[in-house]
């Protein structure tokens, strides 16, 4: 995998691998298919009313958890109180919330203040942090503390006493879960079993890794390395699959509760240092893979837009970010960078941008370098960098994700109840609302191009590259991969 899996609580981080590790062992009450179309999982059937305010939902038969307790609606609401406290998309669906009631064991009512017309796409978001459903005792626990016991409903069961951070997690197959009958579509369908066993492996050097693919010692790599794409395209026992709307979109987070980022100027002074193309030359230096993107929701998608970008997409003027800077009262104090040196693409696009701001005269860099677990504990600090907080991390979303303002996590200016950097806008915020409620594709389109240029003024963080990786796979070991532009299942997969 990607990455290791460090964190057992999908809720409690917005990593790629928590969401992945949640997927094995929870269930989604929705989920997307392969059209990217909303699924039911969970739920059986639905009602809205007249109004679209009230939505009742059954859950369907056969839902069991790991210790062989039923799933019932009180453990729905519970998780979905747990979730929209900590997911973006989830905070915005709560904002909305009248109610959000257990009626009996298998029936739960969600009631909006508002007809808030994104409630069923966004509980079938497969973007992190997706909306799992847990027991209702371990989805009690304070949202800003980790869980401890790991007992889902999904397909798979984790294995904690052959758990090594740092080298393996295992999972074992469900035997009482029962899948729906629809064939599997992406995220949405039958999650069919058909292994006893699965498990990540980590290595953090990328050319191990696809030499144990190439050696037919692992059965599928999801993050392959471009420099070794070639290679592997070379190897007729091995498939390269990507899903047409897959795509990640870096994202450069600045700090907006201190110096110097906490002043709009020295945030926007970052667009005339940062050039997006060093960093798609860098993490997929194949051309087929990148897009010179400058729309903060992702090139090839339905909001796309660069309204406002002319100060990002422009020549590099040094001399303009250095007066820019001066101007939000900057004197050279250092900047802290958190770098995460084991992640495949966030390693070496942190050392694109410290190029960037050296090339730029910024000399006074303060570079902490740790691993990406370390980044993610780090982040949530508050605090100044010199008492362990931060100036600037790296990471990154899906396109799939970035691509709607509301499960646009990192793009929210909601303050406190923003994401890690927490950007504070209320013009931003109101814009985002309107999305949400617009009737109709042509007036989101209008009112992204508002959103667009709101957020270049205000510089919530800055997107530095889109590009597409595939998964890789030995067809000659494995067969029934889906095609996902998210999170990849393990479901439908059987070995030869």
């Amino acid at each position: 995998m990607h990455a290791d899996v460090r964190t057992l609580d999908p809720f409690w981080t917005t990593q790629t691998i928590a969401g992945i590790h949640g997927l094995m062992i929870y269930d989604t009450l929705f989920s997307s298919d392969a059209d990217l179309q909303p699924q039911p999982q969970m739920v059986d059937t639905w009602t809205v009313s007249d109004d679209r305010k009230t939505y009742t939902f059954k859950l369907r038969d056969g839902l069991k958890f790991h210790d062989g307790t039923s799933v019932t609606a009180k453990d729905v609401v519970a998780s979905m109180n747990r979730w929209g406290k900590r997911d973006g998309a989830g905070k915005q669906l709560m904002n909305y919330t009248a109610s959000l009631t257990a009626k009996d064991d298998k029936t739960f009512e969600w009631v909006l203040s508002e007809p808030y017309g994104l409630l069923i796409d966004t509980l079938a978001k497969t973007g992190t942090s997706i909306p799992f459903v847990m027991r209702e005792a371990e989805a009690m626990v304070d949202p800003f503390e980790q869980i401890k016991e790991v007992v889902g409903s999904g397909p798979f069961m984790f294995k904690r006493d052959e758990w090594v951070p740092g080298n393996k997690t295992v999972y074992v197959k469900f035997k009482d879960y029962v899948p729906r009958k629809e064939p599997a579509s992406g995220h949405a369908g039958g999650k069919v079993v058909k292994v006893d066993r699965v498990e990540f492996i980590w290595m953090s050097d990328p050319q191990t890794a696809q030499s144990a693919l190439m050696a037919g010692e692992i059965d599928y790599l999801e993050n392959p390395k471009p420099d070794f794409l070639s290679l592997l395209e070379a190897n007729p026992d091995i498939k390269l699959e990507v899903h047409p709307a897959a795509g990640t979109m870096g994202i450069l987070q600045l700090n907006h509760l201190h110096p110097p980022f906490n002043n709009v100027k020295a945030r926007q002074a970052m667009y005339y240092l940062i050039n997006n193309a060093d960093y798609l030359n860098t993490i997929a230096a194949d051309p087929k893979l990148q897009t010179l993107c400058y729309s903060y929701f992702g090139c090839g998608v339905a909001m796309e837009t660069t309204a406002g970008s002319e100060p990002y997409s422009g020549p590099k003027d040094y001399k303009k970010a250095e007066q820019l800077f001066k101007e939000a009262g900057y004197n050279g104090e250092p900047i802290t960078i958190l770098h995460a040196t084991d992640h495949a693409y966030i390693n070496p696009a942190n050392l694109v941008m410290i190029q960037q701001l050296r090339k730029a005269g910024f000399l006074n860099l303060d570079v902490q370098a740790m691993d990406w677990g370390s980044v993610v504990a780090r982040r949530a600090k508050k605090e100044v960098p010199s008492a362990g907080g931060w100036n600037i991390f790296i990471t990154g979303t899906t396109v799939l994700t970035s691509s709607n303002p509301i499960t646009h996590t990192s793009i929210g200016m909601g303050c406190d109840k923003a994401w890690f950097g927490w950007p504070c806008d209320s013009v931003f915020e109101d814009l985002r609302k309107e999305w949400a409620f617009a009737p109709d594709l042509e007036t989101r389109k209008r009112l992204a191009v508002e959103l667009s240029k709101r957020a270049y003024d205000q510089v919530p963080y800055i997107s530095f590259a889109q590009w597409r990786n595939p998964v890789a796979y030995r067809s000659d070991l494995i067969s029934g991969v889906l095609s996902v532009p998210s999170v990849p299942p393990m479901w439908n997969i059987e070995k030869k």
